[in-house]
């Protein structure tokens, strides 16, 4: 941080404002110093949650989606949010702040390709969700057990390969077998997937992109 900026002499609407341009950046540090800075003021958790880091990571998202941000971007500026995020989560539970919802989101099983999937779930928790992150290689059978654990509402599934791509398709008629369907909105993603295949297999949605998969999840729990 540059030595001009002096968080003490700073309204709190300007440190949310230079915490959205530190967000934007991937300034972890400072973000961290903000966030304490706007709670020794008495600003409530959830407060600083929307109007710095969810309002900045919004910013990110738009740009990523127009290729003004790059994917190196994007990490940097959702690690700047988790840093912010470890801060904020202890006190949010506390105050029983209104969440967004849950979101379960994994990596299809027979694929190992993650790097998409983990920037829609820093987008997703960057829209103010509880993300259960299962990683890779996922079964139906994992899917299913988080989503019953976690209450989830919103299930997110990605393939990188049209080969695991079915494996969809499976998870979801799995998810009628358990008489789950009803109770989680499914979104899918990933390279080869499409809307038309979307609709083939029922999914609820499809988003090209981390930035539009959070519009979606907020579309579904609106």
């Amino acid at each position: 941080m540059s030595e001009e900026i002096n968080l003490k002499e700073m309204s709190d609407d300007e440190i949310l404002e230079l915490m959205q341009e530190d967000l934007y950046d991937g300034y972890a540090e400072e973000i961290v110093e903000e966030v304490n800075e706007l709670l020794g003021r008495e600003m409530g958790s959830y407060d600083i949650l929307i109007k710095g880091l969810v309002a900045g990571m919004e910013v990110v998202g738009v740009d990523f989606r127009d290729g003004v941000l790059f994917v190196p971007e994007v990490l940097m500026a959702a690690k700047a949010m988790k840093a912010g995020m470890e801060v904020l989560r202890p006190l949010l539970a506390e105050t029983g702040a209104p969440k967004m919802g849950t979101v379960v989101i994994g990596t299809v099983k027979g694929d190992i390709h993650d790097i998409g999937k983990n920037l829609v779930a820093m987008m997703m928790e960057g829209a103010g969700f509880d993300v259960v992150n299962l990683g890779i290689n996922t079964s139906a059978d994992d899917f299913i057990a988080a989503i019953e654990e976690h209450d989830a509402d919103i299930l997110g599934m990605s393939a990188l390969l049209t080969t695991t791509m079915r494996s969809m398709e499976h998870t979801i008629k799995a998810l009628e077998e358990a008489g789950l369907r009803n109770k989680v909105k499914i979104m899918i993603g990933g390279a080869p997937v499409t809307q038309a295949f979307s609709d083939q297999i029922g999914a609820d949605g499809y988003a090209s992109n981390a930035a539009s998969a959070a519009e979606l999840a907020k579309k579904f729990v609106a």
